[in-house]
């Protein structure tokens, strides 16, 4: 019988990039679920009091790359998993914690150059604090204004195969700070294995996020919790991460500039039509033009992102 495990965020369970050489904070079995109690994504306890101000944090050792980057639960180690393989990742729940925090502007980080752009740069950074409210699906701002919750993991990454260590706050082929705001509940995510065991870690909870996540921040939260089925697919790798929605399918990209993240995801949705309709890759371009819309995933993190999105309803058999 599948087996259901929990994480909470124990310093020892954590870390802030990626690497092969960390332990596992927990090896499970396909097909087993794990409950995973997040930190927000600078590994706030409680939310910010304001501007310039301190704020509760789980304590991290100075000087040691562990644990410099985003917070992280992880990595779970699947028993079985092999390079060159395929996780899926069922996202069965996604619950935020009771306040959030959005934070823009200044002249430094991935940001620096869109900060330039609108303006931003050299005016007073802002911060946002919600209030947020599961029940009612909003969260209110400290300006008074309502946000619809639309909740999900920003971080959900494989360790890449490469030794060293691999930034936490860029997205790549094996998943990462994707900032895809498709990976909510009943979504499923399916993602190429690189290392033994799989090696997955969560992190960066949104509580609500638009595409581009244009700011640097969405509706930054904990999540209490988030509920993961992982299971190994018996299908070779992807070309990089895609998601089952319960609409359809999401293709993801990634690059230095949006024309390579956009080229990334288009080639893989154009892969996937190709290989539906058993026809020319010329012709499932076509059918992509039709059917296929490209969208910002983020913007904002030095390795920006693209997804492409196909509808269910956007290409239908005719009825036999």
């Amino acid at each position: 019988m599948p087996a259901t495990h929990e994480l909470h965020p124990d310093l020892a369970l954590m870390h802030g990039q990626f690497s092969r050489d960390v332990s596992p904070a927990l090896v499970i079995d396909p097909g087993d679920t794990v409950r995973l109690h997040t930190l927000d994504v600078t590994w706030g306890l409680e939310n910010h009091r304001g501007l310039g101000l301190d704020r509760p944090r789980l304590r991290r050792p100075p000087g040691e790359p562990r644990y410099d980057g985003p917070a992280m639960l992880g990595p779970i180690a699947i028993r079985g998993a092999k390079p060159g393989t395929t996780l899926r990742v069922d996202i069965l729940e996604v619950s935020p914690s009771a306040w959030g925090w959005t934070f823009a502007g200044g002249d430094g980080g991935p940001n620096a150059a869109l900060n330039r752009a609108l303006g931003v740069a050299d005016a007073p950074a802002a911060l946002v604090r919600w209030t947020i409210d599961s029940k009612s699906g909003t969260a209110r701002s400290d300006f008074g204004l309502r946000a619809p919750l639309r909740p999900f993991p920003g971080i959900l990454g494989l360790c890449p195969a490469a030794p060293g260590w691999h930034s936490g706050w860029e997205p790549r082929r094996t998943g990462g700070n994707m900032d895809c705001r498709e990976l909510v509940a009943g979504s499923s995510l399916y993602l190429p294995i690189e290392c033994e065991g799989a090696l997955l870690s969560a992190g960066d909870g949104h509580a609500a996020q638009g595409d581009g996540e244009v700011g640097g921040s969405a509706i930054e939260c904990r999540l209490e919790p988030l509920v993961l089925r992982l299971a190994l697919e018996d299908a070779p790798a992807p070309a990089g991460p895609r998601i089952r929605t319960p609409g359809g399918w999401c293709f993801l990209g990634f690059g230095g500039s949006l024309d390579e993240a956009a080229h990334a995801a288009l080639n893989a949705a154009v892969d996937a039509l190709q290989h539906r309709l058993g026809a020319d890759r010329t012709t499932a371009l076509a059918h992509a033009s039709v059917a296929l819309s490209l969208r910002v995933t983020q913007a904002v993190n030095g390795v920006v992102g693209v997804h492409a999105v196909l509808p269910d309803e956007a290409l239908e058999s005719p009825s036999r």
